[in-house]
């Protein structure tokens, strides 16, 4: 039997999870999420994590799966996805869907990534210091000397992903960008990749409307709930830092780069939600292979 993954992509506040939903009922296919921040059990009303009744319509995979108290990279969601994709076209699936989120995630499925190292606790640690205490200009300027071609490709107004690239550049010596794979791992499925997207100013709504839902449902307390981890690198990510540092400056911190009222703060999630969508479009429009459709 013929197997197949469909990979429906595109910038956060699309709708790829009801898209994805109908697609999958369509093919009587679960969705796997490929999303680098709904993994974690601990992170639901910033991750947009699909609601109960979304997640109800249709098995999902990776969604809370794991806890953001551990290490977890693309590496691993390459090994764990093709490991449960084996086992579902076993089971006779002949296409899959997968909600595709994270674009290096959605890359390690499609072509594979080289063996990096692994993490070092007492240097992740540094290099997480020296983000709080100097942002994340700092790591930046090192990845930049480092190895400017992942500093012209990745996403750097990611710190974790600025920090884990620098991370692998100072364990093994050799440039982050170098991992990557110059010939794509063959795959016994094939692979159809779709990408939604609306008109700008149409998506830039729906992202200023689901940042105000978020905080009606509950964002301030999800985050708070999250202060005493606040330093792991998975809660390094739009939505949950601007809160943290609003409630800094609520608790008197002095700092003038600090939100000075909860909506302020909400006006920073909104335009670096904006921002971060405007780099997932920019990344997808480097594939060639992509089928865009306009929703």
């Amino acid at each position: 039997m013929p197997r197949k993954l469909i990979i429906v992509s595109g910038p956060t506040a699309v709708g790829k999870s009801d898209w994805c939903i109908d697609l999958a009922l369509k093919h009587g296919s679960p969705v796997i999420s490929c999303d680098s921040r709904q993994i974690y059990k601990e992170m639901t009303i910033g991750t947009a994590v699909p609601d109960a009744s979304q997640l109800a319509a249709v098995k999902h995979y990776f969604i809370h799966s794991h806890t953001i108290h551990g290490l977890y990279t693309a590496g691993m969601y390459e090994l764990e996805a093709l490991r449960l994709m084996d086992g579902l076209f076993g089971q006779g699936h002949g296409t899959l869907v997968m909600a595709g989120g994270s674009g290096f995630y959605v890359d390690a499925v499609c072509n594979g990534l080289d063996d990096m190292p692994p993490a070092d606790d007492e240097l992740r640690a540094d290099l997480t210091r020296r983000i709080k205490e100097e942002g994340v200009e700092s790591l930046r300027a090192d990845l930049r000397r480092l190895d400017p071609e992942a500093y012209a490709t990745i996403d750097i107004a990611n710190p974790q992903r600025v920090l884990r690239a620098v991370e692998v550049c100072l364990l093994s010596g050799r440039p982050f960008s170098s991992f990557k794979l110059k010939e794509p791992k063959k795959r016994d499925f094939e692979i159809e990749k779709i990408c939604l997207n609306r008109p700008r100013e149409v998506l830039y709504d729906r992202i200023n409307r689901r940042v105000l839902q978020m905080v009606d449902d509950g964002l301030v307390d999800e985050v708070r709930s999250l202060i005493p981890y606040r330093d792991l690198s998975a809660l390094q990510t739009v939505g949950y830092k601007e809160i943290f540092d609003w409630i800094d400056f609520t608790e008197g911190k002095d700092d003038p780069s600090l939100p000075r009222s909860l909506d302020e703060a909400i006006a920073r999630i909104q335009n670096n939600t904006r921002h971060y969508a405007k780099r997932q479009i920019t990344w997808w429009k480097r594939d060639s292979s992509v089928r865009w459709i306009d929703l």
